[in-house]
Parts: C-alpha cells; sequence; structure tokens
C-alpha cells in the first residue's frame, strides 16, 4: 500500500525528532522510509545528509547532497556538505572547488543563520589548509624541477592559488583590442626614457622652484565646465595638485617657460600629437598622508610615465598586482588602464613628472588612424 501524505508527515516529523536527539541513526532510518515513497522533497534530501553525516558516511552524505543540488544548485547547506564529503574520502581538490563557490555566494548574501555561518567558517579553515598543501606540493615539485620563478610566473601562481586576482585593461572611455594587458614596462627598453632619467637632477631643480612658488598649480582632478563630474574623492582638492606642462594638446606658456629642462626633456619622449587632448604633461604633487584610491584611465592607446623627482620616505604606486616604491630618479611607465592606486605616506610633498607615451606595441599606420579618430571626435560639433 502507497503511505498516505499524513503517514510521510509523521516518519519525517520522527526523523527530525531523532536528529535532534541526537539518534543520527534512527533519524536516518526515517528519512529512507520517506525517501523510498519517492515523495522526498530538496529538504528532506538535506536532513538525510546530515544524519549520514554524524553516522560518518561520507558516500551516503554526498549522494543526498546531490539530490538537493540538481534542484538548489546553489543551496549553501548542499554545498558544504559536499565538501567535507569529498575532504573525507580524500579528495581535497574537488572540495575546495565546492568550498571556494559556497563562500563566494555567501559573501554577497545578509541574515545567513547561525549554524550555516559555521558550516562556512569551518569551509573557509578548511579550503585555506587545502591551498596551504597545494602550494607546497607545487613548490617542492618546482624546487625539485630546479625551476625559477620570474616575476610573471610567480604572479601566475598567485593568481591560480587565490592569493592574488588577474588584473585587466578596463578603460573608461575607448579600448583598442589585442594589446598586452602588462602593468610596468622598464625603462631600460626604452632609450628615450634612459635619456630622460639622466636629466632628472636638473628637472628635479625645476619642480623645487615650482613647490617653492606654487602660484601655477591647480587641483589635479577638477570639476569640468560642461559635462557632469565624475565621483572622485580628490575632486577640486589640492592635496593632489597638477602644475601643467601641455595641457589638452597646448603648452601652457607661463609654467613651460619656467621649466625649459623640462621641455627639452620631454620633446625626446614618443608623446601623442592629438589636437585638444596630447601632449598631456606635468608636475604632479601628491601632498603628504593623501591615498589617490584604486581607478583606472580612459584609453589604453597610450602608457603614463613617472619621473619621480622630490620622494620622501612612504610613496608607493600600485598597478594590477605589482606595488613599486617609488624613488627619485627611477621611472616607472606603466599602464594606467589597469587599476592602479598611489601613496604619499610620507612627511612632506612628493612630486613627479607625468606624461603620456604611444604604447610601443603600436604601428605607425595605427598611430596615425588613432590620431585621426581622435581628431575627428575632438572637433565633432565646430564650425
Amino acid at each position: 500500500m502507497a503511505s498516505s501524505p499524513t503517514d510521510i508527515q509523521t516518519q519525517a516529523e520522527a526523523g527530525v525528532a531523532a536528529l535532534r536527539a541526537g539518534n543520527a541513526a534512527a533519524a536516518r532510518t526515517a528519512f529512507e522510509a520517506v525517501v523510498a515513497t519517492g515523495r522526498a522533497t530538496p529538504q528532506l534530501w538535506l536532513l538525510l545528509a546530515q544524519s549520514c553525516e554524524a553516522l560518518g558516511d561520507w558516500p551516503a552524505v554526498s549522494g543526498a547532497v546531490d539530490r538537493v543540488l540538481a534542484v538548489d544548485h546553489t543551496n549553501l547547506y548542499a554545498m558544504t556538505m559536499k565538501g567535507d564529503a569529498l575532504a573525507a574520502q580524500g579528495d581535497d581538490r574537488a572540495a575546495t572547488g565546492w568550498y571556494g563557490q559556497a563562500i563566494r555566494i555567501a559573501a554577497e548574501q545578509q541574515g545567513l543563520p547561525a549554524d550555516l555561518l559555521e558550516r562556512l567558517r569551518r569551509a573557509a579553515d578548511a579550503k585555506a589548509a587545502t591551498d596551504a598543501r597545494f602550494e607546497a606540493h607545487l613548490q617542492a615539485a618546482l624546487d625539485g624541477a630546479g625551476a625559477t620563478r620570474p616575476p610573471r610566473f610567480a604572479e601566475a601562481i598567485d593568481i591560480m592559488t587565490g592569493r592574488k586576482q588577474p588584473y585587466f585593461q578596463e578603460p573608461k572611455s575607448f579600448f583598442y583590442p589585442g594589446l598586452p594587458h602588462t602593468a610596468f614596462y622598464e625603462p631600460h627598453d626604452f632609450p628615450w626614457l634612459v635619456e630622460i632619467e639622466a636629466m632628472a637632477d636638473a628637472i628635479r631643480a625645476e619642480a623645487e622652484s615650482v613647490l617653492a612658488d606654487d602660484s601655477g598649480t591647480v587641483p589635479y582632478i577638477e570639476r569640468p565646465k560642461d559635462r557632469p563630474a565624475r565621483p572622485h574623492a580628490l575632486l577640486d582638492d589640492t592635496r593632489w595638485s597638477a602644475f601643467h606642462l601641455w595641457k589638452s594638446g597646448e603648452p601652457v606658456a607661463a609654467n613651460a617657460a619656467r621649466c625649459p629642462v623640462t621641455m627639452a626633456a620631454l620633446a625626446k619622449a614618443p608623446i601623442p600629437r592629438i589636437a585638444g587632448r596630447s601632449p598631456m604633461a606635468l608636475f604632479s604633487i601628491l601632498k603628504p598622508g593623501t591615498h589617490i584610491e584604486p581607478h583606472s584611465g580612459y584609453l589604453n592607446t597610450r602608457l603614463i610615465c613617472h619621473i619621480p623627482l622630490i620622494v620622501p620616505e612612504g610613496c608607493r604606486l600600485r598597478v594590477g598586482n605589482q606595488t613599486r616604491t617609488v624613488e627619485a630618479g627611477k621611472a616607472l611607465l606603466f599602464d594606467d588602464s589597469i587599476e592602479h592606486e598611489a601613496w604619499n605616506d610620507g612627511t612632506s610633498a612628493r612630486a613627479i613628472l607625468l606624461f603620456e607615451v604611444w604604447r610601443p606595441e603600436l604601428s605607425e599606420a595605427e598611430r596615425q588612424a588613432l590620431t585621426a579618430m581622435f581628431d575627428a571626435i575632438g572637433g565633432y560639433g565646430e564650425d
């Protein structure tokens, strides 16, 4: 005779009571009786999994939560229990996948019950331990093979093991396809940059003069006249200021006249020439205790060059996963379409020469086409 709904409800209630009383065997028997009717709900499969968990029957746990996940693939109880079952059966790597997925989903939810939060905490601890064992295995294998760890390879390991995330170009305005996602370029690969570095002392003297008389400086992030301002923590804030030498494609005559050495140095760089846009060059001045929050630039067709000039201790620049100490006279060339941020944790102002250059991967034909395109964009709507 088929079980009636009342009989099924009675069996389920008996199972819950047994589970609460700590009698996992009786609970399992009751829940399996309901399962045998073919009318078990996902919640009852989960209760069966919990009773099997208490008995240490991990294959049965895995089978029961599979029935839950087939219907509700983001059930956090089932996901963490699946991870526990796989870990108990020796499959650490598969368990880590379930733990990681559950932790990511839980991070987007609020008001989770205390018992689930405890399961997630244990899952996080188990994942961390498994990740550590896996990395130790990798490092031992690399040591055994006599393999070195070049910076790019080391970053790849960090991303694979979850310590770091991948960063990509995310320009706000214009994306040009097919360009490498390279955070920092090395100055010694660019002869023109080596020449500018050699002029750093003379450029620094001009920057010191600007700091002594800052009459030409303005906030680095200024509110535009005819367009809405993008939100920025340093909007119209002189803690981050600029002494423009070239702005919107035109020299700032009064400022340029005060810095002839700097202007001569800039003439050596492959700076774009785009009406109303470029050249763009300035002294960027960051007051002590100021943090430029993570952001990305407007284009990925350029690189940004920093020539650090006046640098107290505690100045850093992060681009993607790489953070470099800012040192006076040592150029930094980077892709600003990748998320980046900067700090001056020192006790005095930091000043750098900042300008943009063409990306080296762009051909002359591409540079000409891009120049024509940006010229046309800038001229749109003019008589």
